[in-house]
């Protein structure tokens, strides 16, 4: 029997690259962006907190206002004579009045809140988009990977059937035993169930990337043969563990939060303190027909510009109370912060440590992709000149499968933790899917 198993690469390459529906890791990525509901609930939150920070600036800033009146008076004077005298007169009245805090210690701290609220969107924000990137990229993979299995299946099934046709050729003909064709048939339905299974997985998977695209029966490209990974700087753990401490997104919000209760704080202590606003007014007051005192046209005008102190003294133990609350939520913010920056760290070791441990199992797999085909190669010249037994030809046509199998998804894992690990690391940016996008098939 000749060796006739359909190399990889070029199948792969046959079978995906001529789709009109494919599309690479950046254009889903891209469609994501403008089609995934959390990525664009975490946008409109950002502007929202810009607008909400925009309010606070309102309680450092003048306030200004104008207004306007008409008013008719009319009553009777009744005399010693009992004469009674109706008299009349109308009232016009504008004026604008506007003030400035000067010392309000309490809007200060409200206004930069709303500055750090809006940092903490925006790190809410890249935290969203980050994640949107890895999820993008593992259902992207985790299709190739299913891909991957449906095709070597396949391949599978039909050296399979190869294997049956020969073995019951080889009964008919008396070489070969019973329990050669029997085996041959039990692995060829086994082979079937499998195929069955996968072509499942795949569909479920599909249906996965399609949620997150927002694309109905797209098609991801799949790596370029041969696989070059390219290199990834590790370095150290330190190295990347000081990133995380510096950018990540998560970590900021945390620390970003410690700032923000304790500028809660700064305001429950504001309201032991005094406030002084600058105030000042114009108004014009007429009487066109006269007043109650003159029966001529009457103008006043008067303006007014002044200092207005409040002291607090007493209210009730409020402020007192408010301070303890401030005071415990800022401690629970720092222990917050402390239990986030453990976990980061931690996480960015695990990564590292995964990511390093993944392209030692891809060189170790590349290597017995080799050894296997050989040994598969040896075990068909064996069973053709009669040292070898069908079962042995199953068998290491199977073991070459699986080390195949095993060797691309190993190199989905390394891409996809490599992206992880940036992403721990909070330095993780669309472009950063470039330089994968560039390993698949045009």
């Amino acid at each position: 029997m000749k060796l006739r198993p359909l190399p990889l690469a070029f199948a792969l390459a046959t079978l995906f690259a001529g789709s009109v529906q494919a599309q690479n890791l950046v254009q889903m990525y891209e469609a994501a962006r403008g089609y995934d509901a959390g990525y664009q609930s975490a946008k409109a939150q950002y502007d929202a907190s810009i607008a909400k920070a925009d309010q606070a600036t309102a309680g450092i800033l003048p306030f200004v206002s104008a207004n306007a009146g008409y008013s008719q008076t009319q009553f009777d004077n009744k005399t010693g004579n009992n004469i009674v005298i109706d008299t009349s007169f109308g009232t016009e009245n504008a004026a604008i009045s506007a003030s400035q805090p000067l010392y309000r210690p309490a809007n200060l701290a409200t206004y930069e809140q709303g500055r750090k609220q809006v940092d903490i969107a925006k790190a809410q924000l890249d935290a969203i988009e980050q994640d949107l990137i890895v999820r993008v990229s593992s259902a992207y993979f985790d299709v190739l990977s299913a891909q991957d299995n449906v095709f070597l299946i396949r391949e599978q099934k039909k050296f399979v059937a190869e294997q049956l046709a020969s073995a019951k050729r080889n009964f008919e003909v008396g070489t070969a035993t019973i329990t050669d064709s029997r085996e041959a048939e039990s692995r060829f339905d086994l082979i079937v169930s499998a195929e069955i299974g996968a072509e499942n997985d795949l569909r479920v998977k599909r249906l996965a990337l399609e949620v997150i695209v927002g694309k109905a029966a797209s098609d991801p490209k799949p790596l370029a043969r041969p696989v070059v990974l390219p290199a990834i700087p590790l370095t150290d753990d330190a190295f990347w563990v000081q990133q995380a401490e510096v950018n990540n997104p998560t970590l900021r919000q945390a620390r970003l939060g410690v700032d923000v209760a304790k500028l809660e704080t700064a305001k429950a202590y504001a309201g032991h303190k005094p406030t002084l606003d600058l105030t000042a007014s114009y108004g014009n007051t007429r009487y066109p027909g006269g007043n109650a005192s003159s029966g001529f046209y009457t103008r006043t005008t008067a303006g007014t510009v002044g200092l207005v102190l409040n002291v607090p003294i007493f209210s009730g133990f409020l402020v007192q109370n408010q301070v303890k609350q401030t005071l415990a939520l800022e401690e629970k913010a720092k222990s917050d912060l402390d239990g986030v920056q453990r976990n980061v760290v931690q996480g960015t070791r695990a990564i590292f440590f995964g990511v390093k441990s993944g392209l030692g199992q891809v060189k170790a797999l590349e290597t017995a992709e080799i050894s296997t085909k050989s040994a598969l190669e040896s075990n068909i010249l064996g069973y053709q000149v009669g040292v070898r037994i069908n079962l042995d030809v199953l068998n290491a046509q199977a073991a070459l499968f699986v080390a195949r199998r095993d060797l691309d998804l190993t190199r989905y894992n390394v891409l996809l933790n490599s992206l992880k690990l940036r992403q721990a690391a909070g330095v993780l940016k669309p472009e950063d899917l470039d330089q994968i996008n560039a390993l698949l098939v045009k």
